[in-house]
């Protein structure tokens, strides 16, 4: 077993006891309902500034974008557009098809060798695309879902979007597909980090530690709806408070309830320092929002210092009589 899972499993469950002792023994619900959230959304949201100010500072003097395809060149040769764009709009639509649907980790291939080395052969990460989506995706929707507790009234939207996603009407209440699936895909991206030998000996306890944070906020989030019922109506009480800024504790609402805030909150905190800031990330990568037009116009550093150079004709000049005594070629005899 690594130390590398080991030490962020075992924070994780240190988080868990915290919240259940502090609620449960210590009476602590106002610091894990109210001071906690408040804090980790200011630490969120200043983090995230700081980050991006960060990122817009940084210098890119170049066109560096990564390309998966032919570059525009000759009028008979055919360009890969989306893949190796030269316009905006090429880069709008990679982007969009980048941050909607993955399309590079799609793209991403395997190295696979067979019978001891002696045949290799490429083959897709399929099955990483696909847990992928399907994590992004499930936890998009249940945040969304989340919503109701912080509006008054719950926009049509919100209910449409939980009658599509409860379709499964399996007991009372009835199955959230979201949740069951954020589960099972958080799961796979973990079991593949310790199973594939190379993932595992790249991965360290900063990547560790968001999966197991993000499974306990499912885990705890799937006990309070089908096992330990919490009391839904005191929740929203309490989530209403929070963003009008008029906090309130109400009774009866369960430890796990505070246990999974706490989960969200230590999440929320963390983001801004983590990899899971690719979210922001993606936006102002200069591999991905620059358009590849380096044959089409010329780009000159702008950080470039001045300095003296030797030009082909002073070094002519200079060494003209020993390069005709040497019979190298001359432009002036």
């Amino acid at each position: 077993m690594s130390i590398n899972y080991i030490f962020p499993l075992v924070s994780v469950i240190v988080l868990f006891l915290a919240a259940y002792v502090g609620v449960s023994a210590a009476g602590l619900e106002i610091f894990f309902g109210v001071i906690f959230p408040y804090l980790a959304v200011i630490i969120f949201l200043a983090g995230v500034i700081l980050r991006v100010l960060d990122w817009s500072r940084s210098p890119v003097p170049f066109r560096i974008p990564t390309t998966a395809g032919q570059e525009k060149s000759l009028p008979w040769i055919k360009q890969s557009k989306f893949d190796n764009p030269s316009s905006t709009f090429g880069v709008v639509i990679r982007m969009a098809l980048e941050i909607l649907f993955f399309r590079s980790l799609f793209r991403n291939t395997k190295l696979v060798s067979k019978e001891d080395g002696k045949v290799f052969f490429y083959g897709m990460e399929l099955w990483l695309w696909i847990a992928a989506l399907a994590f992004h995706y499930s936890f998009l929707v249940v945040i969304i879902r989340h919503f109701r507790f912080f509006l008054e009234p719950v926009p049509v939207c919100i209910h449409l979007l939980e009658k599509v996603d409860g379709f499964l009407q399996v007991g009372v209440p009835g199955v959230m597909v979201s949740g069951i699936v954020l589960l099972v895909a958080i799961t796979y991206l973990f079991f593949r980090r310790i199973y594939i030998p190379q993932v595992r000996y790249v991965s360290l306890a900063a990547d560790y530690f968001p999966l197991f944070l993000i499974m306990g906020i499912a885990i705890s989030g799937i006990l309070m709806r089908y096992f330990f019922k919490a009391n839904v109506v005191g929740a929203k009480e309490l989530a209403m408070g929070i963003v009008t800024l008029h906090p309130t504790i109400p009774k009866g609402i369960g430890s796990i309830f505070y246990i999974h805030l706490f989960f969200v909150s230590v999440l929320i905190a963390y983001f801004p320092f983590s990899k899971l800031m690719h979210l922001g990330g993606i936006f102002l990568s200069p591999t991905r929002n620059l358009a590849n037009n380096n044959r089409m116009k010329r780009h000159i550093n702008p950080w470039n210092h001045p300095v003296k150079v030797h030009t082909y004709d002073e070094y002519e000049e200079e060494f003209r009589e020993k390069m005709i005594e040497a019979g190298l070629p001359v432009e002036k005899e």
